[in-house]
């Protein structure tokens, strides 16, 4: 299950990805976003308003069973609770992680 983690991180490395409620928000708004990954423990407030504007502007999101450090540390970066994947093929490649 893990593998995802790595394509994440090479994802972020690539400059695919966008971390920040409202760096998430302002792509899934401009529908650049393809994918946004959500740890198990963020929090109910940041949590709702990402699933719902992502419903809105029918965005695929995921909500994994890792919790926001092991989100954190596939990508490099300190307290991070979602990712946003903004390209394409890194977004189907993840998705299929979870598609079993």
């Amino acid at each position: 299950m893990n593998n995802y983690l790595n394509l994440l991180g090479l994802a972020f490395r690539a400059g695919k990805c966008s971390v920040g409620e409202d760096a998430i928000l302002r792509d899934v708004r401009s529908e650049k976003a393809k994918l946004v990954i959500l740890a198990r423990d963020t929090g109910d407030r940041t949590k709702k308003r990402i699933t719902d504007k992502c419903k809105y502007y029918r965005i695929p999101y995921i909500i994994v069973e890792d919790d926001r450090e092991t989100l954190s540390n596939a990508i490099g970066k300190s307290q991070r609770v979602a990712i946003a994947i903004l390209d394409a093929g890194f977004a189907k490649k993840i998705s299929s992680y979870f598609d079993r």
